[in-house]
């Protein structure tokens, strides 16, 4: 199935095996949602559950929080991660919040999905990757699904947790076909995953360039380097020992981030290895980030702003040749 089809059937099995999951958004019900994701929902479940809402993020975003402190299982959908700013105060100062602020006598079991990234030719507010910011702030976790089989099942596992989990999809992502078990209950959310071995350089990514780093983990290895690549999943909490278990034995790293440079998860990534690594670099950390720039329309110019796997093989050769 696709990726989209991957998030529509978790969704799904959700609503019919729990009475309390509800998906609330602009045109998830009628429209059938931006990317197609809720297509069909509406017939099955109803309005009750398949909620329509209007143009207003910080509203939504607030009619969820309260709903899951009254004991329901939301799930927001916020069309694209530019429009998630309008919803930062609720996000930031109630559902991150009020767990810590009521010493544990409340929780915000919510679900956030949000549609993020360029690629696309959306220009600059629509195309941006944000999530970064939202692994910045204590209370929410932050996921990156990259597959389609951890399409489905992260979103299951989110709806487990008690407290916000918000879930960065990448719009490029949503065509991606892939295999999936439908049998599966729900995924380890708290751990990075190896998608390929290797022993001379680690490509640390998430999200939208996965598959970059694995086309470029393809062009290293018929060059002669053999790149290990790890997919995060979870941006918070980071999973570091992953990483650094990588490092140990790679003695090289590049970190793949389609989000600005400065200030970014990617530096964050880099201090972290850094701190717990140091004596096992062989070469200092390199990073591959979208250019500061707002997201360019024009086709040329936004893929001369986004990551390119040549950029990448260029930073791992560049580093190997370098210091070996």
């Amino acid at each position: 199935m696709t990726y989209r089809e991957a998030v529509r059937a978790a969704l799904r099995k959700a609503l019919r095996s729990d009475p309390a999951v509800f998906l609330m958004g602009e045109d998830v019900g009628r429209y059938g949602g931006a990317f197609a994701v809720s297509l069909g929902l509406l017939a099955e479940f109803g309005p009750e559950r398949i909620r329509d809402t209007p143009l207003s993020e910080s509203a939504f975003v607030g009619a969820g929080i309260g709903a899951a402190l009254n004991g329901m299982r939301p799930i927001v959908e916020i069309m694209t991660v530019n429009f998630s700013m309008l919803a930062m105060d609720q996000i930031l100062n109630n559902a991150a919040t009020l767990r810590h602020m009521s010493g544990g006598q409340l929780k915000v079991p919510l679900v956030v999905r949000v549609a993020t990234g360029g690629g696309r030719q959306m220009a600059a507010q629509h195309s941006h990757s944000l999530e970064g910011w939202y692994a910045h702030i204590p209370g929410i976790t932050v996921l990156a699904p990259a597959t389609v089989a951890d399409a489905y099942g992260m979103l299951l596992a989110a709806l487990r947790e008690p407290d916000p989990v918000f879930l960065f999809e990448h719009a490029t992502l949503y065509p991606l076909e892939g295999e999936v078990d439908e049998t599966q209950e729900a995924n380890d959310i708290r751990r990075a995953v190896v998608r390929r071995s290797g022993s001379d350089v680690t490509l640390i990514t998430y999200g939208g360039t996965l598959g970059k780093a694995m086309q470029a983990a393809d062009v290293l290895h018929r060059e002669g380097i053999s790149a290990e690549v790890i997919d995060l999943r979870a941006l918070r909490p980071l999973d570091t020992q992953t990483i650094l278990d990588s490092i140990a034995k790679t003695h090289h790293a590049v970190v793949i981030d389609e989000a600005w440079r400065t200030g970014s998860l990617a530096a964050e990534i880099s201090a972290q290895v850094m701190e717990n690594a140091f004596d096992d670099l062989d070469a200092p950390v390199a990073r591959v980030c979208s250019a500061e720039v707002p997201m360019p329309y024009a086709k040329h110019l936004e893929a001369a702003a986004l990551p390119k796997v040549e950029e990448i093989v260029s930073a791992a050769k560049e580093m190997i040749s370098r210091h070996g």
